[in-house]
């Protein structure tokens, strides 16, 4: 079968997946309880680890499109537009960290000099020191699947922080008192997507040895694939 073709069929998979896991709520977003945190937090970042990275930011976007425009999920704010932002950031960071970690670090720091331009953001300045933590986990992201997803739902926490400060008015005293709220939720996000991605890299796994593909039509720094490498060897 043509490489387009599988890949083809990959991100349909993919996508039909994110749909699924996008309705599947994990908690509300504190201070604005008509939004809500839902499994496609597990999922959204992990397609950039099997295809190019921008290749999955675009599905992920059209993923989020379908979702909250087509399906009548989306009312119209500087907020809710701002939300597609955050899973295409940690996409983008999960296909792309184990060959550069600028972008790693650079959003890190970006987001806490705007975090601490704001009057609340600075009284709450502690809450942005969280983000020290992809820092490190940028670091050493090459070699552990928990710190590279650890990384990756930091920076979509960066960029959700950052949208909400400058759109949604919440109390310095309410910053704070999220900060171990954090802490947990981005810990359970990041083994969500490590089992997730280990779980999809399964799947393909033994879809490529039932159906006897060569899967070198996706991204060889996901990680994925003996058999990529076995048909190179005897080419």
């Amino acid at each position: 079968m043509d490489k387009k073709i599988k890949l083809g069929l990959f991100l349909l998979l993919f996508c039909a997946l994110s749909l699924l896991f996008y309705n599947v709520d994990v908690n509300y977003v504190v201070g604005a309880e008509d939004q809500s945190f839902s499994m496609f937090q597990f999922i959204g970042p992990v397609g950039a680890g099997f295809v190019h990275p921008l290749l999955a930011v675009v599905s992920i976007l059209g993923v989020e499109v379908v979702q909250k425009v087509l399906l009548n999920d989306f009312s119209f704010s500087i907020f809710n537009v701002a939300r597609f932002l955050p899973m295409l950031a940690a996409a983008y960071y999960f296909g792309v960290v184990k060959k550069d970690k600028r972008f790693g670090i650079a959003l890190p720091v970006l987001g806490m000099a705007l975090f601490w331009m704001h009057p609340v953001g600075i009284e709450a300045w502690g809450y942005a020191l969280l983000w020290l933590i992809p820092i490190v986990a940028t670091v050493f992201a090459e070699k552990h699947l928990f710190l590279k997803s650890l990384g990756a739902t930091f920076q979509a926490h960066i960029v959700g922080s950052v949208a909400f400060l400058y759109t949604i008015s919440m109390p310095a005293e309410a910053w704070w008192a999220l900060i171990p709220v954090v802490i947990v939720e981005r810990a359970i996000f990041a083994a969500g997507i490590s089992i997730t991605y280990i779980s999809l890299h399964s799947v393909l796994e033994f879809i490529a040895q039932m159906l006897k593909w060569n899967m070198g039509f996706l991204n060889e720094d996901g990680e994925y694939v003996p058999h990529v490498h076995h048909h190179k060897k005897e080419e």
